[in-house]
């Protein structure tokens, strides 16, 4: 089973991908894409890390802010995480740390894309947009390819208004496609709006 949660900024996105994992395996490795450039960002990331961990559920969490194909390949081949401890609070591994092989693909929470997406584009440089596009080729062969269940979550970049800067078309373009490619490939897709999640594919119209 894979599942895209998309929606908007603040749409309840991520807690109901964390619910549907939940629901569905006893435990779930949780990938986090973001990279903490200033305090703020900080305190959210350590805030979420706090909630994940205060909800009494297994979660092993993998922070990869570029390398997220190979990671996945990783995991799909058996090179599950599990976190490091310090007392019994779990402690966020960086992907390069992740342990030892174990025989099954474990669930996998992705939170969330759009953020990986925009580290490729802005690590690359110049040459952004075509690092972006064979990223995310990568990207959707290593998610068709993943043999475990499978959640993640992306942003609905282009549904506000049109950037006024050049960078920042390109991303929401970008977005646009990689959301596409992916959800094509998922079983299922949800779109979150006010909290309340629909399942799209259920209700799409097939020419």
């Amino acid at each position: 089973m894979k599942a895209l949660v998309t929606g908007g900024a603040r749409s309840g996105k991520s807690g109901f991908a964390e619910r549907l994992c939940m629901a569905r395996a006893p435990r779930a490795c949780y990938i986090a894409t973001a990279q903490a450039y200033d305090t703020e960002m900080k305190e959210r990331i350590a805030l979420h890390r706090f909630q994940r961990e205060s909800a009494g559920y297994d979660w092993q969490t993998l922070e990869e802010a570029q390398a997220l194909p190979e990671l996945l390949r990783r995991l799909g081949s058996g090179a599950e995480a599990r976190p490091a401890t310090q007392g019994s609070q779990p402690v966020s591994l960086h992907a390069s740390q992740a342990p030892q092989p174990s025989p099954a693909a474990p669930m996998v929470l992705v939170d969330c894309l759009t953020l990986w997406l925009s580290n490729v584009l802005l690590a690359a440089g110049e040459d952004g947009e075509a690092a972006s596009r064979a990223a995310i080729d990568e990207l959707a062969a290593a998610v068709e390819r993943y043999p475990g269940p499978l959640v993640i979550v992306t942003n609905e970049v282009g549904d506000g208004i049109v950037p006024e800067y050049p960078l920042g078309r390109l991303y929401r373009d970008l977005g646009g496609i990689m959301n596409q490619r992916i959800a094509r490939l998922c079983d299922e897709v949800f779109l979150v709006t006010a909290g309340i999640p629909i399942e799209l594919k259920q209700l799409e119209y097939k020419l």
